[in-house]
């Protein structure tokens, strides 16, 4: 835990040193979920997790950035350890920027429903101390996203994977060594569109990734494609507290997440726990 706590410790100041930078516009928060019913590969269980998450956005001159590291803390049906009675806990930081080629080369790439084309890169990184496979992911992506013109915005984004793990194995004590499974693409659909025909606050928000097989795993079986959708309507109760606007939101999200990590939801091995269906609640603190 004491490792964990450093990560997510360090990614803060990271994004604190990120935030410093000269920027057109810029959004950080500090965020709390709460949900039951997570699922977890080899776990037949319904998971109980509570999810601290710090956030940050920011618009440039060419382009913006986006980062986000979550600390999610398991109870004790997803185990920390082969004889722990505590839950397990874990790190998943999210890093992209994306250059937008309009602004690079001063021309306009407007067309029909498209108000630009952009470049996106960046990588996933994730540690975590369960009771089985311990995953320590690392992965780049790279690739172009087509920006929507609507209020807010819309990107859909078509990017190449290159992800890697090293899991460790409390139940056999066995450290699998780093495995790069095969290059993959992911369709990747972001957005945070307001909705003003309700005369209320809200704002709908979320992605959606839709993943291929990546080959064969560590241990030498297929993978399957995966889908994970991720989305939340968020309500701005800043107003009835003083605050500036979009200080203090709160709302629902739910997350539907099949063959979780390319692991096939068919097959028995993983207990019904490659799919997820999960309602949370969610609360956010912007500064």
């Amino acid at each position: 835990m004491n490792n964990i706590c450093k990560i997510f410790a360090l990614s803060t100041i990271a994004l604190i040193g990120a935030a410093s930078q000269a920027a057109d516009w810029s959004d950080t928060s500090i965020g709390y979920r709460y949900g039951t019913s997570f699922a977890e590969p080899v776990n037949a269980n319904a998971i109980t997790k509570d999810i601290i998450s710090l956030n940050h956005a920011s618009g440039y001159k060419y382009g913006s950035n986006f980062f986000n590291a979550d600390l999610l803390m398991s109870d004790e049906k997803d185990p920390g350890g082969k004889a722990a009675t505590s839950g397990a806990q874990e790190v998943y930081v999210v890093y992209r920027h994306t250059l937008d080629l309009g602004k690079v080369t001063g021309s306009n790439y407007k067309m029909g429903p498209v108000r630009g084309i952009g470049l996106v890169a960046g990588f996933d990184y994730n540690t975590k101390n369960d009771a089985g496979y311990n995953s320590k992911k690392r992965m780049l992506v790279a690739g172009p996203s087509l920006m929507l013109d609507v209020p807010g915005f819309l990107n859909v984004a078509l990017l190449g994977l290159w992800e890697s793990n090293a899991p460790y194995s409390t139940f056999t004590s066995v450290a699998t060594p780093r495995y790069n499974y095969a290059p993959h693409p992911m369709v990747s659909v972001t957005w945070g569109i307001p909705l003003a025909f309700t005369d209320m606050p809200l704002a709908f928000e979320g992605f959606a990734s839709f993943i291929s097989e990546k080959g064969k795993n560590e241990f030498g079986g297929d993978t399957a494609a995966e889908t994970n959708v991720d989305m939340q309507v968020m309500y701005d109760l800043s107003g009835a507290l003083g605050a500036k606007p979009k200080t203090f939101r709160v709302g629902a999200e739910y997350q539907y997440w099949n063959n979780k990590f390319g692991n096939d939801n068919t097959n028995a091995y993983y207990k019904g726990g490659a799919l997820a269906k999960t309602w949370m609640v969610r609360a956010e603190y912007h500064f």
